[in-house]
């Protein structure tokens, strides 16, 4: 073997444990979707809805089984938690539910919505939402609302007027 076919041997096995070990770590990437919630924000429940509001944050927060939605800058994004990780998510995987809350309940409105009437949901384009059908535990849950509204008077669960939260 000459020089030359050494040296090239060293420098491609070289080239390949680079790639190798810096393979080998962890790529991590952050997307800042531009919502900041300062704290937990305190949500309220939409009548006749499963779905939770939060009225007081700098943007629109919804809370749905067990997850967290915002509607920030045309777009849906989701949550395990207040202060995320955010995720973008696809039109048609934003469950009817949350595409059903009137617009009232929208903290931060598109300008386009002001003209719509803040008692009916937005108008969504065809490609939002998927045909939902209300599921057992969604009626049950639409059921116990009815009677908190009929016994509390406020449509609060029975814990949180017990406490005077509501």
């Amino acid at each position: 073997m000459t020089w030359r076919a050494i040296i090239t041997v060293i420098v491609v096995l070289a080239a390949m444990l680079t790639i190798t070990v810096a393979g080998s770590g962890q790529a991590q990437v952050r997307v800042d979707v531009g919502i900041h919630l300062p704290a937990p924000p305190a949500f309220v429940v939409i009548p006749g809805m499963p779905v939770y509001y939060a009225p007081s944050t700098p943007t629109n927060v919804f809370f749905y089984a067990h997850q967290y939605w915002a509607f920030e800058s045309g777009g849906w994004y989701v949550g395990p938690s207040w202060n995320g990780p955010w995720a973008g998510v696809a039109p048609m995987y934003v469950p009817a539910p949350i595409l059903q809350v009137p617009v009232g309940y929208y903290r931060v409105p598109p300008p386009h919505w002001r003209e719509w009437r803040r008692d009916a949901p937005p108008r969504w384009e065809g490609h939002y939402g998927r045909e939902w059908h209300e599921e057992d535990h969604e009626r049950n849950w639409r059921e116990r609302e009815d009677r908190w509204t009929r016994h509390e008077g406020k449509g609060c669960p029975p814990g949180l007027a017990k406490q005077g939260r509501c």
